[in-house]
This record gives structure tokens, C-alpha cells and sequence, in this order.
């Protein structure tokens, strides 16, 4: 499988998805670190992909995405975006309906 196949898996498998440098426990850059904990605070369950740990992705995911930076959060199979736009999103109470509603979505889907 190549790269962007398995980049477009994880999306396809995951709801909520954090492509980041290091984990949620031990993010490996500030920009990384301001986004998992802003979605550790919406309280449902996110996966991650740790970019340092895999240089394909790294590579690759940027132009898949057509967004250049990293963290960057996938919800449902969307780009939601970096940092920045997580933190404001956060702020305005925005982030935590998103990441409730796809919970709640992807909870039924599985009952």
C-alpha cells in the first residue's frame, strides 16, 4: 500500500484524527501540543498519528491535503485545519460541538 493510500485509510477509519510531532502524552512541539490538548478538553476519544515516527507521512500528507503544517486535525474525512485555526475554534466553543457531534454520529453508526 502506498503511502497516500494509507494516509487516506487512517481517515477513512478514524472519525476524529490528529496527524501531530509525538502524542497527546508527549507532544514534540508546542503547535502539536496546544491541539491535543485542546481536543483532550472536548472529552471524546481521538487517534493520532505521531509524523515523526512515520517520514512518509510527513512527506506526503502535506500535498494530500494541500495544507503545509502540522498538527492537523481530520474530522469525519475533512481537514479541519492547524493550530490556529483548532485553538480559535476551541475559543468559540466551535471544536467541542464538532468533535461531540461526530462522536454521537459515529457512536450510532456503530450500534
Amino acid at each position: 500500500m502506498d503511502t497516500i493510500e494509507r494516509i487516506k485509510q487512517q481517515i477513512a477509519e478514524n472519525s476524529v484524527l490528529l496527524y501531530m510531532k509525538g502524542s497527546p502524552k508527549l507532544p514534540s512541539c508546542g503547535f502539536s501540543s496546544q491541539a491535543s490538548q485542546a481536543l483532550i478538553s472536548c472529552e471524546e476519544k481521538f487517534a493520532y498519528v505521531d509524523i515523526l515516527q512515520d517520514p512518509e507521512i510527513r512527506a506526503e500528507l502535506p500535498k494530500y491535503a494541500d495544507w503545509p503544517t502540522f498538527p492537523q486535525l481530520w474530522v469525519d474525512g475533512e481537514l479541519v485545519g492547524g493550530c490556529d485555526i483548532i485553538i480559535e475554534m476551541f475559543q468559540q466553543g466551535e471544536l467541542q460541538t464538532l468533535i461531540k457531534e461526530s462522536a454521537a454520529k459515529n457512536n450510532s453508526e456503530e450500534a
